[in-house]
């Protein structure tokens, strides 16, 4: 097939001619999925929305070209975006305008793009979209407003609104990174069979490469702006040649494999302050002067591989001391310093949590799963005392904490510890780090060693001091979480509770806090921790509880509860949850 994508020598750069990406090269055939991955920062998003010719305010697009369906898109890119070029957003919830209905959604939407359609047509082509992506095409549903929705739905239909007009390419961002497993691989199947039923090409931005594994046909690595390596699905999965992508895939946790997780040492370079040489030699083991010396070149490895290194494609094990071990079985007799027995919880008349029970050690960490809606999220915040209130037993060392945060005395307030899922949601933006950690210790007793108190907690979470006088803005997302994790621990918690901490992080920044939390587990802290991830699952815990509807369907040993689930939930579960085991060769 031709290609409806051609994408030369592109260059984006701040308004200061700072470079965010730099000779960037795509071509994409009729129906062919690109996966475009690399941590954050790396400058996938920004490669990728060159193609509806947008970028972010403060920067603009200063050299190359994109042609997309014989468009070019730097000369007229108001004429193919929505109609030649769609866009699929992370966050729905976001992207969805609040007071319009489905229908009104989609019919805008066609409108706009195909203003001679006559309104039979508008109404044909709403109905096929919402058809082809699993959603009802009823008027019940489409009266329905976005918040009617369940996040899996909101997708949909953000799916639904990028079909509908039959682009050429679809630029996908992130779409399934908040969703549950089950839900993810319902939205990888949906893109895959419209990818293929429209000869539509797409872009899929992530930074979990075991989802890119699933759907792409091939695969682009992008460091500090520049590809690193690229090339089919099986070049990169099965033989990676850049030190960097090797380094991605050993960083992530496997549903099927209780393999090691390595975190990439150091942290990608900032704008503006790149070395010269290779981009990745800071931080790469294998670095050498030839590596410093100039940025390297692409080089074919085959006609469909190639890799910008100078070891052109030699096989090497890319590590560091950051190492998350696989779970380890907590002592039995160990008495639970978090006790939950028979708890349920209610919003209104509305039933969330039936007889749950569960229980954590000191040093243990016990995962809570299931797909959204499951109750995990009420759990954590009524252990806490807020939101719905727990009614059951909730017992820490064997005392009852009263049901309620505001009733809670500042002992209990700091025996449980809760990291929120949005770190950056959940720090004050207008506040410097440092006032805001000095108020939690003060609030927890630390008086005139508040200080003293604020630089041990950064040290235990391996944050250097001058994150104190930044803001939240200044920190990159691993940071963010990380002085979060320290907030949570400036009371000295006996049990963290995590919820869904993970999911945002690209896998690098990942593996390096679950090897923080591993190190709060060998001091002693037990953790609760809430996930969708089985893979990170597999890394973490020592036990599961898998949740459903508000029951506990099945609970034991992580890695017996993954290898044998009993539950046919649980096997779902587990069937759903994307794994490299076998393109990685290693075996649970």
């Amino acid at each position: 097939m031709s290609d409806v994508v051609t994408v030369t020598d592109l260059r984006v750069a701040l308004d200061d001619d700072t470079s965010i990406v730099s000779g960037f090269e795509l071509t994409l055939a009729a129906g062919e999925i690109v996966g475009l991955v690399g941590e954050s920062g790396s400058g996938k998003t920004t490669a990728a929305m060159a193609l509806l010719g947008y970028t972010r305010s403060g920067s603009r697009i200063v050299g190359g070209r994109v042609s997309v369906d014989g468009v070019d898109v730097l000369a007229d890119a108001t004429s193919v975006r929505g109609r030649r070029v769609a866009y699929v957003a992370q966050d729905p919830g976001s992207a969805l305008d609040p007071r319009q209905r489905v229908g009104a959604v989609l019919a805008e939407t066609v409108r706009t793009h195909f203003p001679d359609l006559a309104s039979a047509g508008v109404a044909e082509r709403v109905s096929t979209a919402l058809t082809d992506v699993g959603l009802p095409a009823d008027a019940d549903f489409t009266r329905r407003f976005p918040h009617q929705l369940s996040g899996g739905q909101q997708q949909r239909l953000i799916i639904a609104t990028a079909f509908v007009t039959r682009p050429a390419v679809v630029v996908l961002d992130e779409p399934t990174t908040a969703l549950d497993v089950t839900t993810q691989a319902r939205i990888l199947d949906t893109l895959r069979t419209l990818c293929a039923r429209y000869s539509t090409a797409a872009v899929y931005v992530s930074h979990d490469l075991a989802v890119v594994e699933q759907i792409a046909d091939r695969v682009v690595v992008l460091y500090a702006g520049r590809i690193a390596e690229s090339g089919s699905r099986d070049d990169i999965f099965d033989t990676p040649a850049h030190p960097y992508t090797r380094g991605l895939l050993a960083a992530i946790p496997d549903v099927a494999s209780s393999r090691p997780v390595r975190a990439i040492p150091g942290r990608a370079p900032q704008l503006g302050h790149l070395t010269d040489g290779c981009a990745f030699a800071p931080r790469c083991a294998f670095a050498t002067d030839a590596c410093r010396a100039s940025i390297p070149v692409e080089v074919a490895l085959s006609q469909t591989h190639s890799v910008a290194c100078v070891h052109q494609g030699a096989l090497v094990d890319v590590g560091s001391d950051d190492v998350v071990d696989a779970p380890r079985t907590a002592v039995a007799d160990a008495l639970p310093v978090l006790r939950v027995h028979e708890v349920d919880a209610r919003y209104g008349k509305s039933a969330v949590l039936h007889q749950v029970s569960l229980e954590v050690a000191r040093g243990e960490c016990v995962a809570v799963v299931g797909e959204s809606g499951s109750g995990k999220t009420t759990l954590a915040r009524g252990l806490v005392g807020l939101g719905a209130r727990l009614s059951g037993t909730v017992e820490l060392d064997g005392v009852a904490p009263a049901p309620t945060a505001r009733g809670r005395s500042q002992t209990e307030r700091a025996a449980l510890g809760l990291v929120f899922q949005n770190s950056q949601r959940a720090l004050n933006p207008r506040r410097r780090i440092g006032a805001t950690l000095r108020d939690v210790a003060k609030h927890f007793g630390a008086g005139a060693q508040a200080d003293e108190k604020v630089r041990a907690t950064l040290t235990r979470v391996a944050l250097a001091d001058r994150v104190l006088d930044l803001f939240p803005r200044d920190l990159s997302g691993g940071e963010r979480q990380r002085v979060a994790i320290a907030r949570a621990l400036l009371g000295d918690p006996q049990v963290l509770i995590c919820d869904e901490i993970t999911s945002a992080l690209d896998v690098s920044v990942q593996a390096a806090v679950l090897d923080l939390l591993a190190r709060l587990r060998a001091d002693g802290v037990a953790l609760l921790f809430i996930t969708h991830d089985l893979g990170v699952v597999r890394a973490v815990a020592d036990r599961v509880v898998v949740l459903r509807d508000g029951h506990v369907v099945e609970a034991g040993a992580t890695n017996a509860v993954l290898d044998s689930p009993t539950h046919e939930y649980t096997r779902a579960l587990v069937a759903d949850s994307p794994s490299l085991a076998t393109r990685l060769g290693v075996r649970s």
